[in-house]
């Protein structure tokens, strides 16, 4: 006998060989009792192509969605019948099954020289096959004879001539020579006719007008929506570490750190709640997929996490799962591209085609490997559906490099831009550009003990090195030097058998630690040094999709942190370096974590951008100002800006509010970002609009003799050779990072939280 285990595996007993022909037969039922099921549901088999498995059934589908849900399972199910024949084949050609045999006799055996299981089975298919041609013709004929009934309706399939459908024509021919080109459309129910072209190009896709003899009810009637539900906090994570899945040392490594961290998420939500009070937080249906440890993008990652590294995605992609837990959404994770494919409900070929139903997720939080994937199985869905999507972006993407056009035709484009989504869809590991949005992560608390002991145990005379690639240590051999001369140095750099040359002999390297182990290590240093490095200077940064120089190795710790805790030194000017070693040394300091680093920071972070960036909604003020309302702004009293009046009227869903605008004029070769950096604000690309206008120039004074709209990142600005005033001609183009000596930018900035410069005062 046989026995199937629900594993799949095939158990054989001393009783199989008696039993083979009544096996045989039982299998030719079911594969014959599948087949006419499949038929009369509304299925069509073709004759098998050149090349095709015996086995192979090609089905063009024409009912609805529950008649596909049914004929997927079943094709599952003729898939796993046939892996079980040709296992028994193989059995049957084996010793294995000899020797358990012994000496009785192959029923099979009776059957004529040569003639295996195997063949027999292959038999069987052709005969289905040919069975199937036969069903195929008598509904071809079932059809047309139907369709003598509808004579006068289904004789108009002809490309309608409709100026509201420009490409419809267009598309139409494309199906005719391409519609065997992906299996997604014969899915849909396309067999080559010109109704199906047609039908697809108006009810799946939208390029058509409706065909007026179709019924239209079930084509023109969207979903309606799920009823609103609040979100509410939620403290215990254990069903969260269920749904992170497990197999791979990324995920063990982010379970990990989410269970150490449970007892602060807890505490931080509920302090986050007492501070919200009754503001109502709508529930969304979020998708988090992690394409970088799919295996389709290589998951370079997991085989080096228990080593020590590189671990900053991680931690973050830990962080970002528990924050939006914790805020009470409701959450589907993925982390394989067959996962994706599933939930988004991609159908079946080769991603030319639709998705098979709305999305049923209001958020999708991915990377540029998830991206990529997400393009190429969703078709003509992945446009529609953008707009949902959050990019988890380490480096940050500026707009220059996103626009696909200006990036082209200015030699802006690299391997991670070009994706035309709205610049605020990049979300950042640290605050390098305001055009991005600041996700960030979250750094381990400490109770008052923990300082006291750490405090106790500092090191006076040692500094942490941090740099994991031996290319970062090249060419810093005198800064190395002058710190060696008061500090012994540690460091962490990785490799596999011998010590990299670029590593001075006097520092004690550690290789790749584990997380614990070089918490340990830096909680024991005295200070902690980075060599500066910048995308002008250091391969690493090359091909990334930003131009910022980086004149600190940390430009937010130095702009928002600062002495005694952040110390920015010239390490190429001996003096000024070794001056500064000379203070920290003597400096005391306590522990010291920024709020928007902690738990709390971040649900508080997450919170607002859940609940207020929506890339979805019809675009705000026309970009170039033009027959625009009266300005709301006023010439501050010291005429250096432009602020909001007070009795402007304000856009009630708006955000940030508009009111914490400040407008500056900056001097030559300066950034927005810097620019309002220079007056304690931050930059505001939201904002941009309300400036793109020659009104916004004449408050500030600004002599325009000229005024032009074009494509530029760095407009609107002014420039002072010919008194000429640009505007922005592309919204996706407005750009606090960039600057240039010939224009003065005109810059939005705001106010921002103490501690949360992602947010302003009143964003909450």
């Amino acid at each position: 006998m046989i026995t199937v285990n629900p594993d799949g595996k095939i158990m054989v007993r001393r009783c199989l060989v008696t039993l083979r022909p009544f096996r045989l037969f039982v299998l030719g039922i079911g594969f014959f009792s599948l087949c006419f099921l499949m038929t009369s549901l509304g299925s069509q088999f073709s004759a098998r192509r050149p090349g095709d498995s015996p086995f192979t059934i090609r089905t063009e589908v024409l009912g609805g969605p529950e008649s596909r849900g049914v004929l997927r399972k079943m094709s599952d199910l003729l898939e796993l019948m046939v892996k079980r024949m040709d296992t028994l084949a193989r059995l049957e050609n084996g010793s294995e099954l000899h020797r358990a045999a012994g000496d009785r006799h192959f029923a099979v055996d009776r059957f004529p020289p040569g003639a295996g299981l195997m063949e027999r089975i292959q038999a069987i298919a052709q005969n289905v096959s040919d069975i199937a041609v036969k069903v195929d013709q008598i509904l071809r004929h079932s059809l047309l004879l139907h369709g003598k009934v509808s004579e006068g309706r289904r004789d108009q399939c002809e490309a309608p001539s409709d100026p509201k459908f420009p490409d419809c024509s267009g598309k139409v021919e494309w199906m005719r020579a391409r519609w065997t080109s992906d299996p997604c459309y014969a899915f849909f129910g396309v067999d080559g006719t010109e109704c199906s072209f047609l039908i697809y190009l108006s009810e799946v896709e939208w390029f058509c007008p409706p065909l007026p003899w179709r019924n239209q009810t079930a084509t023109q009637m969207a979903p309606k929506p799920l009823p609103k539900v609040q979100a509410v906090f939620r403290s215990n994570l254990s069903h969260l570490l269920e749904l992170m899945g497990s197999g791979k040392e990324s995920l063990i490594f982010m379970k990990k750190r989410t269970k150490r961290l449970t007892a602060q998420w807890a505490l931080a939500a509920q302090r986050l709640a007492r501070k919200l009070g009754s503001v109502w937080r709508d529930q969304k249906q979020i998708l988090v997929h992690i394409g970088f440890l799919t295996e389709e993008s290589g998951d370079v990652f997991s085989p080096r996490v228990l080593k020590g590294g590189p671990l900053g995605e991680m931690v973050q992609w830990a962080d970002i799962l528990a924050t939006l837990y914790v805020l009470g959404h409701g959450l589907r994770i993925t982390v394989s591209l067959k996962e994706l494919q599933s939930n988004l409900g991609v159908p079946p070929g080769r991603g030319n085609c639709p998705l098979t139903m709305p999305l049923p997720f209001d958020l999708i939080y991915t990377d540029y490997h998830g991206l990529q994937q997400m393009k190429q199985h969703m078709g003509l869905s992945f446009k529609k559906y953008r707009c949902r999507i959050r990019v988890i972006d380490t480096f940050g993407t500026e707009p220059a490099y996103n626009h696909e056009e200006y990036a082209t035709l200015h030699g802006y484009r690299t391997n991670w831009g070009y994706w035309n989504l709205h610049p605020k869809q990049f979300m950042t590991m640290f605050p390098h550009t305001p055009d991005n949005s600041f996700m960030g992560f979250v750094s381990e608390e400490l109770n008052e003990t923990e300082k006291q002991l750490i405090k106790g145990g500092k090191a006076s005379n040692m500094a942490v090195v941090y740099g994991k690639e031996a290319s970062i240590w090249k060419g810093k051999e005198k800064f190395l030097g002058i710190l060696n001369k008061y500090m012994e140095i540690h460091g962490t750099v990785y490799y596999e058998s011998q010590r990299p040359p670029e590593v001075p002999a006097f520092v004690k390297n550690h290789g790749l630690l584990p997380q614990p182990e070089f918490q340990q290590l830096l909680r024991k240093a005295k200070s902690r040094f980075s060599p500066p490095h910048s995308s002008l200077n250091h391969e690493f940064f090359r091909g990334k999709p930003t131009s910022r120089e980086v004149f600190s190795q940390h430009p937010y710790a130095e702009n928002f942190i600062g002495k005694p805790h952040v110390w920015t030194v010239d390490y190429n000017n001996s003096e000024e370096f070794e001056a500064a070693i000379k203070a920290i040394m003597r400096t005391q300091v306590d522990p010291y974590l920024p709020y928007e680093y902690t738990c709390e920071g971040m649900l508080e972070r997450i919170h607002a951008y859940i609940q207020h960036q929506d890339f979805c909604a019809a675009p705000g003020p026309a970009p170039l100002g033009a027959r625009a309302p009266p300005s709301p702004f006023v010439l501050a009293p010291n005429a250096t800006h432009l602020e909001w009046a007070q009795n402007a009227s304000l856009d009630p869903g708006a955000w940030p509010p508009a009111h914490s605008l400040r407008a500056w004029l900056a001097t030559a070769g300066r950034a927005c970002t810097d620019a309002c950096l220079d007056h304690g604000l931050i930059c505001e690309p939201s904002f941009f609009p309300f400036l793109n206008s020659q009104d916004a120039f004449q408050k500030l004074q600004v002599p325009c003799d000229s005024t032009e709209s074009e494509m530029n990142h760095l407009y609107p600005a002014f420039a002072q050779p010919g008194r000429e005033c640009f505007l922005q001609k592309e919204p996706l183009l407005f750009s606090c990072a960039g600057a240039s000596a010939k224009y003065h930018r005109l810059c939005p900035c705001r106010d921002f939280r103490k501690g949360q410069v992602a947010l302003c005062r009143d964003c909450l």
